[in-house]
């Protein structure tokens, strides 16, 4: 009885709230009332100063903060009052679940079956029944979980069921450009059916074809949040004064990016008592949960995974090795498993680019990915990879978020991650929808502590991985003599055509920072000189983006405006 009784209560969409949403959003809410009236040049719709704050502090912390107050907050919340916690409870389908009996309208039932969407996930059965319901959602879950689909699929039945569904219907941010196209490509097979219209608006393309896709008034727009608020600011009659829903996908990428400032304009130029709002992330971390306060009323929180872990059918190992072997030791794995779609992570854009030259002198069909090549290569790389023209991808953490890549069989973590959670995130890219996978981590003597770090927030212990040691030292003088070939092809294209600073990233050992498009790195930097004290606005940046503002100081000043747009038609990401 209590069985079918938990079953009645998911399909009339009744999901229970955790007491501390529900106790402190209304506390948040009060403070809301008192202060909304009293902020300065804000619209009548924006979120209030309190929540501002809340994005204001949101890149204060760092990301070990981040991973300790989780621990704090997942105790937290196991206290509250909550009937039902996914994260200690798994999600168990009932053989009967189908997109239908969540509620979905034929026209898009239809469509999932197009798209070769058999049966709901657990994330799509536990938030499609309080979406249609008109909830907003905060959903948590691993990376290939679907939810995508989780949150598109409310909103095209919503488009669809309205009388008179208006433009500028729907917003989606995404953290990369990337994802953007990916969750467009998605929302155009799920909508064909139904005549929806969408764009996507991200950096590194033209903002002129763009505002001209925008006069087509497409009833979605995905966007980075760079990028949209410069059309905000900038393309004539745009507005989304009449915006229904809000998506924040991998909002905890959002966030690690820098974006907290500009998430926070946008918050204050979109509709908030008429709108929707989602909030997908695969973390919860403190930036994420103000964030939420910020944006989301009385959210229904859809957990369906621990706080980190990674799915049963993926296979993980570690690689323990001397550092100075270390290129041998990836040539020796790609090759032994040269059948497999691999993926190969890398901390640094020098290193992702000289890899991919390593490996191809060494005729395997490798091809880089990383924030420091134009989009259209970024797209061309991706597509390669895709289609399988390329079997090995040598990528930076640019495509360990978000991305749907069909058929990854490895991932090899030639860097180990300094972030539990950023290595949740690299081998998410494998094992996903059910299918089998192969995490390889490569540990040389300086990394065992940081393999223990994330052994003991997985909950689990890495097997070893053996390999043949005299093979690897027989490829030792093959894998030198084409490292130093590709030091120099790299010396070569930095002179030619790679020059000032980004062709010293490019050629010459560029961080972790170097990974970033140019519209992120300004978006931190600006805000870390206003809270500094502010400056006058620089000009538009590279590319030809909008002015820069300064003069405002830290959290009580105004904010000032200052300089002219750039040369070109550039702009953030």
């Amino acid at each position: 009885m209590d069985k079918q009784k938990r079953r009645e209560e998911r399909k009339v969409k009744e999901v229970v709230v955790e007491d501390e949403q529900s106790g402190s959003e209304q506390e948040e809410g009060d403070e809301e009332e008192d202060l909304e009236g009293g902020s300065e040049g804000e619209e009548e719709d924006g979120v209030s100063g309190s929540k501002a704050d809340d994005l204001d502090d949101l890149d204060d912390e760092d990301d070990e903060d981040d991973e300790d107050d989780e621990d704090e907050e997942d105790g937290e919340d196991s206290d509250e009052g909550e009937t039902s916690n996914p994260a200690a409870d798994p999600i168990e389908l009932e053989d009967d679940t189908t997109f239908a009996s969540l509620g979905l309208i034929p026209e898009l039932v239809k469509a999932t079956t197009s798209l070769s969407f058999t049966k709901p996930t657990p994330i799509q059965a536990r938030s499609l029944p309080p979406a249609l319901a008109g909830k907003d959602i905060i959903g948590l879950a691993q990376t290939g979980s679907g939810k995508t689909a989780a949150f598109l699929l409310p909103i095209l039945q919503s488009l669809f069921t309205s009388d008179s569904p208006s433009p500028f219907y729907a917003l989606v941010l995404a953290p990369t450009r990337e994802l953007a196209y990916q969750i467009d490509q998605t929302l155009k097979g799920l909508g064909a059916g139904i005549g929806v219209r969408s764009t996507v608006l991200v950096g590194g393309m033209d903002m002129m074809q763009q505002s001209v896709s925008l006069g087509k008034r497409p009833h979605v727009i995905v966007a980075t949040p760079g990028r949209l608020m410069d059309h905000l600011e900038n393309t004539k009659g745009f507005s989304l004064r009449n915006l229904k829903y809000l998506v924040m996908d991998e909002a905890d990428r959002l966030l690690d990016l820098d974006f907290g400032p500009i998430l926070d304009k946008i918050l204050k130029v979109i509709p908030k008592d008429e709108r929707r709002t989602y909030l997908f992330s695969a973390t919860m971390t403190t930036k994420v949960a103000k964030l939420q306060r910020a944006s989301l009323k009385d959210p229904v929180r859809v957990e369906v995974s621990s706080k980190y872990s990674t799915v049963e059918t993926l296979l993980q190992y570690y690689l323990l090795l001397p550092l100075k072997q270390k290129d041998a030791h990836l040539v020796y794995l790609t090759n032994e498993l040269s059948s497999s779609s691999t993926i190969i992570f890398t901390r640094t854009v020098a290193d992702a680019q000289r890899l991919s030259i390593i490996l191809r002198l060494l005729g395997f069909p490798a091809i880089p990915l990383h924030g420091q090549l134009s989009q259209s290569s970024r797209l061309g790389a991706l597509n390669k990879f895709k289609s399988g023209g390329r079997k090995i991808l040598v990528a930076t953490d640019v495509a360990a978020r978000g991305l749907d890549i069909p058929l990854v069989d490895l991932v090899i973590n030639y860097d180990i991650p300094t972030h539990s959670k950023e290595y949740i995130h690299r081998v998410g890219r494998t094992a996903r929808a059910g299918r089998a996978g192969k995490a390889i981590t490569l540990v040389s003597q300086y990394d065992v502590e940081l393999l223990q770090r994330i052994e003991g927030v997985l909950g689990k212990k890495m097997d070893g991985y053996s390999v043949d040691k005299e093979s690897v030292a027989v490829l030792g003088e093959r894998v030198s003599q084409a490292a130093r070939e590709a030091a120099m092809e790299m010396r070569e294209q930095g002179k030619a055509g790679h020059g000032g600073k980004r062709g010293r990233e490019y050629a010459g050992g560029a961080g972790d920072d170097a990974d970033r498009d140019d519209d992120v790195r300004e978006a931190g930097m600006a805000y870390k000189k206003q809270r500094r004290g502010g400056g006058a606005g620089g000009g538009g940046g590279r590319g030809g983006g909008s002015g820069g503002r300064g003069g405002g100081g830290g959290r009580g000043g105004g904010r000032g405006r200052g300089g002219g747009r750039g040369r070109g038609g550039g702009g953030r990401r």
